[in-house]
């Protein structure tokens, strides 16, 4: 079992910044990957990033060079550095935690960006 805990969501004016962490507790040397989707109303979930064991990284096109997902292995947390934030980025944000062919959820934080 993973456990996911979301903090850093909040109100943001279009331009501004914001960084959600993600927590992870339990069973966390099974995760492959972690990932940052998001879900805005009406919408489907959609992935914004993921990070696997290995490094390796990849962004939705939508948030290339203005989103960065990193890692603190020491931690056990993993961030979303939001920048350039835009009002079509306005959505709950879930991590996400890969273990084989399960993904474990977080619980969501909201991030609403004004115009």
């Amino acid at each position: 079992q993973v456990q996911l805990v979301e903090s850093g969501g909040g109100l943001v004016q279009a331009g501004g910044s914001l960084r959600l962490s993600c927590a992870l507790s339990g069973n966390r040397f099974s995760i492959n990957a972690m990932g940052w989707y998001r879900q805005a109303p009406g919408k489907q979930r959609e992935l914004v990033a993921r990070i696997t064991n290995l490094g390796r990284i990849n962004y939705a096109d939508s948030v290339k060079g203005r989103f960065t997902i990193s890692r603190d292995n020491a931690k056990n947390t993993v961030y979303l550095q939001m920048d350039s934030l835009k009002p079509e980025d306005t959505a709950v944000y879930y991590c996400a935690g890969e273990v084989a062919v399960s993904v474990y959820w977080g619980q969501g934080t909201q991030v609403t960006v004004s115009s």
